[in-house]
């Protein structure tokens, strides 16, 4: 079994606003993280609050740092990018934890309970925000969206780890 954790915490209060990285967060059961744009309904794919399993997104920092080494190409070129992870767009940053095989999956944040929806694949909206060819990098490495299933405080260091019975 394998056990991650939180680099940093990132929140916008409104669509394509820079992300404030933040050392705790509440999240809050059924609708997202207290002062993120998809929390209040003012995120860029969505006039509604979030739901559905779309309350939090995840990356993991292995791939935003593979970026920067230039390992993401996909015809195998060298091709550094020096991206944070506020600049990612997600709002948790992970060290040590699989995203992509939590679909479907429950895992814990420290003492929030999350279930894994669907992997957080880019789009074109991050390539405007940073600079063309973000996307492409990113694709199956974009992260996890997930549904918040028990709210409470999520800190930079909680420990991340899948339910036993998930």
């Amino acid at each position: 079994m394998w056990q991650g954790s939180v680099v940093s915490l990132h929140i916008a209060s409104e669509a394509g606003a820079p992300l404030a990285t933040v050392a705790d967060v509440r999240a809050v059961a059924g609708r997202g993280l207290e002062g993120d744009r998809y929390s209040s309904g003012r995120g860029h794919y969505s006039d509604a609050p979030s739901r559905g399993g779309r309350e939090v997104t995840l990356i993991e920092m292995e791939a935003v740092e593979a970026l920067l080494d230039g390992l993401l190409d996909a015809e195998g070129a060298s091709a550094p990018l020096k991206l944070t992870a506020a600049e990612t767009r997600r709002n948790i940053a992970t060290r040590g934890v699989p995203l992509n095989h939590l679909v479907n999956r429950t895992f814990r944040v420290g003492e929030v309970l999350l279930r894994g929806t669907r992997l957080c694949e880019p789009c074109r909206y991050l390539d405007g925000l940073t600079r063309p060819g973000v996307m492409a990098l990113l694709i199956h490495r974009g992260g996890l969206r997930a549904q918040i299933l028990t709210g409470g405080i999520i800190r930079v260091g909680d420990t991340i780890q899948p339910e036993e019975a998930s």
